[in-house]
């Protein structure tokens, strides 16, 4: 009896599946209908549309073999992905690189993330395979912005020929500096109600640096006993951005993943770096002075505003609430830097990773192309009760305005002053008064709560509370 042969497997290139992916979003074509066409299963084209983050990643980022058909992941993809960064650096500088540079950069690369590995001949053809690589004639990419001349007694780091197009979305990173009213109301700001906010985040949305706040005070009373390494953000107490510390904190973060990354800056920044000490990980791209181009796009920084004045209000609605005849504005005066804080981490956490990935693609600060058929998120979130979308959108952007007068008790006066005012410190919480507390929100939800759902969220607050209770 003859045996039947195994039907063979028609795979398709990474060209074709975003081929696949643009018919299905384009047309009204079913996924067996889009099989026939590229002659192959209807379950191969349901599992191209299950991939499909990861294949439009792939197809961006600009590095990927289009036309390989199946792609293997690497056991050490942290090397593979630190090796090509060096190499993107590399053939920036113009070097020649050679495979024997490569077996040595990788085994570095191994020995400095803690891994045994051992590259070989074989590995290497391999990574090169995967990441489209080949020793063609040595060039140097053009920068995607007329760079402006570096400054006298900048260090050579800064005065590299790199371009954007030398990173991977996931490794050019854009910061702003921003001034934050942080407890304004609508009609109701005040000049000293003032802190400084540092946003970075990288092109691609998926990572976003811990939150800077600078405020005016050295020390203010909020955060008293308060542990700052637990907190979701950095508070200096200062409104000017502490660059030189802030930087090195960068580069040593990305020294620890093995990473080289960009970081776009504005020309006056980079012009009073002229004592920064040499950075090995993070490249600075300063944006031209005369560009209009912010290095963190403008949308991403209004999304933040917006969020973070949304859950302001939503905070300040509940505080009336609970205090009959209080106006929205006593409600804020009692809002601390200490509360700004945690509302500003919550709010830079709401921006959608497709916001500042399309945002970046838009403004030409990011290498690749925006994904097919891709909708720009909403920048803003829903409005809050009590105001129409011009009413909020004029609140959102209202550092613009110019501020009344205004006293804000917690970054004026000496602390001895303070101290007259409010009386002594207010005693901290104990184990026994966190416990409580938990048991006092559970039952508030079982009497309260709308959604069982909820309560998988409160299973995980309780169950940090019982374990630092034990310790």
């Amino acid at each position: 009896m003859e045996l039947s042969s195994k039907k063979k497997l028609h795979a398709l290139s990474l060209a074709e599946k975003i081929q696949v992916l643009e018919l299905l979003d384009e047309s009204k074509m079913s996924q067996s209908e889009v099989a026939r066409r590229f002659q192959v299963s209807q379950p191969q084209i349901s599992r191209i549309c299950k991939n499909k983050e990861k294949l439009l990643a792939d197809w961006c980022s600009g590095t990927a073999n289009r036309e390989r058909k199946r792609k293997r992941e690497s056991k050490y993809s942290g090397i593979d992905e630190a090796l090509l960064c060096w190499y993107h650096i590399a053939r920036a500088k113009a070097w020649d690189v050679t495979g024997p540079m490569l077996l040595h950069k990788a085994k570095e690369l191994a020995d400095i993330m803690g891994q045994d590995f051992v590259p070989s001949i074989g590995w290497l053809v391999r990574w090169k395979r995967r990441n489209n690589v080949g020793f063609g004639a040595r060039h140097v990419l053009a920068p995607s912005f007329p760079p402006e001349p570096p400054p006298p007694g900048l260090t050579s780091q800064a005065q590299l020929p790199l371009s954007l197009k030398d990173f991977s979305p996931e490794d050019v990173f854009g910061c702003a500096e921003l001034p934050l009213l942080y407890r304004a109301v609508p009609g109701n700001l005040g000049a000293c109600d003032q802190v400084q906010v540092l946003l970075c985040a990288n092109s691609r949305g998926t990572e976003k640096r811990r939150i800077l706040l600078g405020g005016l005070q050295a020390a203010p009373r909020c955060f008293f006993g308060v542990r700052s390494e637990a907190l979701p953000a950095s508070y200096h107490p200062d409104l000017g951005v502490p660059w030189l510390e802030w930087l090195a904190q960068f580069d040593r973060d990305m020294g620890q993943q093995g990473r080289q990354v960009a970081l776009l800056l504005a020309a006056r920044v980079v012009e009073g770096l002229a004592g920064l000490p040499g950075l090995y990980h993070v490249k600075l791209l300063p944006l031209a002075a005369s560009s209009t181009t912010p290095p963190l796009p403008s949308s991403v920084v209004r999304a933040f505003k917006a969020h973070y004045r949304q859950r302001l209000l939503g905070k300040l609605a509940a505080i009336q609430s609970d205090r009959d005849g209080t106006s929205l504005a006593e409600a804020a005066a009692g809002i601390t830097v200490l509360d700004a804080l945690h509302v500003a981490s919550a709010a830079w956490a709401k921006v959608p990773p497709q916001l500042i990935f399309s945002s970046f693609v838009q403004e030409g600060l990011a290498p690749g192309k925006a994904p097919p058929s891709s909708h720009k998120a909403s920048e803003m979130p829903p409005v809050p009760g009590g105001l129409s979308l011009e009413e909020f959108s004029r609140f959102v952007d209202l550092e613009g305005e110019e501020p009344g007068p205004g006293v804000c008790k917690e970054e004026t006066g000496t602390e001895d002053e303070e101290g007259d005012r409010e009386g002594a410190f207010e005693p901290l919480p104990t184990k026994a008064d966190a416990l409580r507390a938990v048991g006092t929100l559970r039952r508030w939800f079982e009497c309260n709560s709308t959604s069982p759902e909820l309560f998988e969220k409160f299973y995980d607050c309780e169950e940090e509370v019982e374990r630092l209770c034990c310790l």
